[in-house]
């Protein structure tokens, strides 16, 4: 069998892999128009997206849509053809209006994660063709979603996409799960994948689960196919190509950082991260970045006057390859990166091992 393709609802994506949601600014339409272009599902995140704009700090909701809503459109320009995704984190309190910005935009799904999108179905109007795909951290939180999205609405998630604790930016685990051997992702497929076993996906078939948080190679991808993934969700890998919206000093952050530089912080968002260890963070933890104001009111859970720094700041800072000013989210295999490379030469290079451990495989 070739490397395998996804079927979301009407939606086919030719090659089964999701380029992660990074914000702030680090997948936008230049990273996912690219990898559109390739055949997988390229998606932009809205997190802190309108960072540029120069009134992102008086008029966050507007700066905030209008960006996103240009760089939905220059994405399809790019990529015509191409699968094009929005990722939306429930905790953002500009969270309704974002989503409704990205369906207006017809965007062909919005991804949502950093909490449990309840209401997400009820913002989408009657003959929207936008899947919705929520993305879970166990069987637990996927089985709640397609009960209350049922009984409230009349329909099930799309797919859902499992992400385990090697992920990077922002983790759905307390600090004491992140090395435990019961939350391995291997372990977490398979229980979300039995979990919604009971349930259909809106189209009347098998509800796609996508594995999420550490897939770096080919071999991985086979592993969590012949897991029941239907696909798999990679961040870390997409940083490191020409293509990505960052800063070359971002992507080269990742190609200097050591296996011991991979750390976990606290955010001031109140989640465990995943992050590359620099003077920045140092900084921080000494109490010497703390934010006197917040403009931006952009995460339900932040409160600026316990907050070691501000991280959506730290984060616009990072993009534009300012690290002594703020740090870079990475995946566990961040240290792994060696190069930069194209997009379409990464996924050649997937392929290609997906299809070696495929001939090896018994009959």
């Amino acid at each position: 069998m070739s490397f395998p393709s996804l079927t979301i609802g009407d939606l086919t994506i030719p090659r089964a892999v999701i380029q992660g949601g990074m914000g702030v600014g680090i997948s936008l339409s230049g990273l996912a128009s690219a990898v559109a272009a390739a055949g997988g599902f390229g998606v932009i995140s809205a997190a802190g997206i309108g960072m540029n704009e120069p009134d992102f700090a008086t008029n966050y909701v507007e700066a905030n849509n209008r960006v996103l809503a240009r760089e939905i459109r220059a994405a399809k320009e790019a990529a015509p053809v191409g699968a094009i995704g929005v990722n939306i984190m429930v905790a953002m309190a500009n969270f309704a209006e974002l989503v409704k910005t990205a369906i207006r935009e017809n965007v062909d799904a919005i991804f949502s994660g950093a909490g449990l999108p309840l209401d997400l179905p009820g913002h989408l109007p009657e003959g929207a063709r936008t899947k919705l795909v929520p993305i879970v951290s166990s069987a637990r939180a996927a089985v709640i979603l397609c009960k209350k999205w049922l009984s409230r609405f009349g329909r099930t998630p799309d797919a859902f996409v499992v992400e385990g604790p090697m992920a990077g930016g922002h983790l759905g685990f307390k600090a004491e799960q992140i090395d435990d051997p019961n939350f391995v992702l291997e372990r977490l497929v398979t229980e979300v994948v039995s979990g919604v076993a009971p349930y259909t996906a809106p189209n009347g078939r098998p509800i796609p689960v996508i594995a999420a948080g550490g897939v770096y190679t080919g071999a991985d991808i086979h592993r969590f196919i012949q897991l029941g993934a239907a696909g798999v969700q990679m961040g870390t890998r997409f940083v490191a190509t020409h293509e990505c919206d960052a800063d070359d000093r971002f992507k080269q952050s990742y190609i200097d950082a050591t296996e011991k530089d991979v750390v976990i912080i606290k955010s001031p968002v109140g989640m465990p991260g995943r992050a590359l260890h620099n003077e920045f963070l140092d900084l921080a933890a000494e109490g010497q970045k703390t934010p006197a104001r917040c403009p931006y009111r952009c995460i339900h859970t932040c409160d600026y006057t316990k907050a070691p720094y501000c991280i959506t700041l730290a984060l616009a800072n990072a993009k534009k390859g300012r690290l002594r000013h703020g740090f870079a989210f990475a995946g566990q295999n961040a240290w792994r990166v060696d190069r930069i490379t194209s997009v379409a030469e990464l996924f050649a290079e997937l392929v290609a091992g997906y299809e070696a451990c495929e001939a090896a495989a018994p009959a």
